[in-house]
């Protein structure tokens, strides 16, 4: 028997870092996926294939000793087979680059734990979403979950620490061009840093996040009516901020200028310091916003928002 989910990545729109300090955050999924196939056999074991490597386990490890990015599949499989006399086989294949704030992990723990769970009962989303949490945490010990909520249920979300998430409806009439910097960078780091720029200046970041809470509102309206232009113009707002609080470098800010060339606006997406930059577009100017960055040998993509979410086949 066979089981087969995939969810999708995602892309933090507005809020960032903010959100950290209760501001509100926007975040969509994109329609790149991770495809996971989960599949029972025989032996007592746990079989991962990735494009990142293989993981082969007995179950019951200590998952707290396992050094492999593959260790959120282990804690599923491990937990979900508990006290019963089999193994799992898990095939995970991605379109979404690795590491570059685009939420190839979420979408790996929620595609993981849909597929591998479903083997055995028909999963509800609320209960796969508090799974894939779970796994998320044996990498990122404090997750707010907003990654993997926006991977399981798609479309576009607001989220803030005290009301936690709701969804916006609207139909998106706009593209991203995704830019991938190629540089590495530990989030944990510059969450750090970002800390240490509001102790040392708090009356500036206190109105940072004022600006930005009334950005986001903004923005809120703006969906409402899809206005693009207003949209392009909240996001090169917001990477003010973002560079006010020192996440970017001349690399990232070289790239968000050749995306505002042709583009409505462009931003950081995620913790900053590497990592992607989108730019908004629609079908005027899709095409030569990728040339743009494609001219300049970026590697580069276009997506929309993903309004399904999480599938199971």
């Amino acid at each position: 028997m066979e089981s087969k989910a995939s969810a999708p990545g995602k892309v933090i729109l507005f809020g960032e870092h903010f959100v950290v300090y209760g501001v509100k955050a926007i975040l969509c999924s994109i329609d790149k996926r991770i495809t996971v196939t989960a599949e029972k056999i025989k032996e007592n074991k746990i079989l991962i294939k990735s494009n990142i490597g293989n993981l082969e386990l007995e179950p019951n490890k200590d998952i707290s000793k396992i050094k492999s990015p593959l260790k959120p599949f282990y804690y599923l499989a491990n937990k979900i087979i508990q006290n019963k006399n089999i193994g799992i086989k898990i095939k995970v294949e991605s379109e979404i680059p690795l590491g570059v704030g685009l939420g190839s992990s979420s979408a790996c723990c929620v595609a993981g734990a849909a597929a591998i769970s479903r083997l055995f009962s028909d999963t509800p989303k609320e209960e796969i979403l508090k799974l894939a949490i779970e796994a998320e945490k044996t990498i990122f010990q404090n997750t707010s979950g907003a990654d993997c909520t926006i991977c399981t249920f798609g479309g576009i979300m607001q989220y803030d620490k005290e009301n936690g998430f709701s969804k916006i409806k609207f139909e998106p009439k706009f593209h991203l061009v995704i830019a991938n910097s190629n540089i590495k960078h530990s989030t944990e780091l510059i969450v750090k840093d970002v800390k240490s720029f509001k102790e040392k200046n708090e009356d500036e970041f206190s109105n940072l996040c004022k600006n930005e809470g009334k950005l986001v509102e903004d923005v809120l309206e703006l969906l409402k009516k899809n206005n693009i232009k207003g949209l392009g113009e909240k996001i090169n707002e917001n990477q003010r901020y973002l560079e006010t609080i020192g996440i970017s470098n001349e690399k990232i800010r070289k790239m968000i200028q050749i995306g505002k060339e042709s583009s409505f606006g462009a931003k950081i997406t995620g913790a900053g310091g590497g990592g992607c930059v989108f730019a908004l577009t629609d079908d005027t100017n899709l095409n030569e916003t990728i040339n743009q960055f494609r001219n300049k040998n970026y590697e580069c993509f276009s997506v929309k928002i993903d309004l399904e979410g999480l599938n199971t086949f």
